[in-house]
């Protein structure tokens, strides 16, 4: 056991950092990883008004060949490629937010990391794997046993 039943370094509290630092840290952690599922979700969205919008090239032609084209004129006049808000297409949506709020979000997060505990990552669940694991117990290791 021993040095594999510790934390690695990268995981353990600077000295002099206390509680409270570490739980804002966390909670900064937290609301950080809330932003990541908003981008995923950004990134859905993307995708699926993007597959929606060349499905209507078969609706289009769809909506022709029965006969019905004032419809397929329709779809193909003022649906096909419409921005979806405002002078943007979903890419400009995804564009304007990784480049403002999700990188101010992730430059702070890091920015507070390396200001406060050296750019030590997710120590509030490093010390909470610490206080919650059974030391010695199989499934229940510091770190894996090929880490340094």
């Amino acid at each position: 056991m021993g040095h594999q039943d510790e934390p690695a370094g990268e995981h353990r509290r600077p000295a002099g950092v206390s509680d409270t630092t570490v739980a804002a840290l966390g909670r900064l952690s937290a609301a950080l990883e809330t932003i990541e599922q908003v981008r995923g979700h950004l990134y859905a969205l993307h995708q699926l008004v993007g597959h929606a919008d060349l499905m209507l090239d078969e609706a289009i032609e769809s909506f022709r060949a029965a006969g019905h084209h004032g419809i397929a004129d329709r779809l193909a006049i003022d649906l096909l490629g419409r921005n979806v808000i405002a002078g943007r297409w979903t890419f400009q949506i995804v564009e304007d937010f990784d480049d403002g709020y999700y990188a101010l979000f992730r430059d702070i997060d890091r920015q507070a990391c390396e200001e406060l505990v050296g750019g030590r990552r997710h120590l509030y669940e490093a010390e909470m794997k610490e206080r919650r694991r059974t030391h010695g117990r199989p499934g229940h290791e510091a770190r894996p046993a090929d880490a340094g």
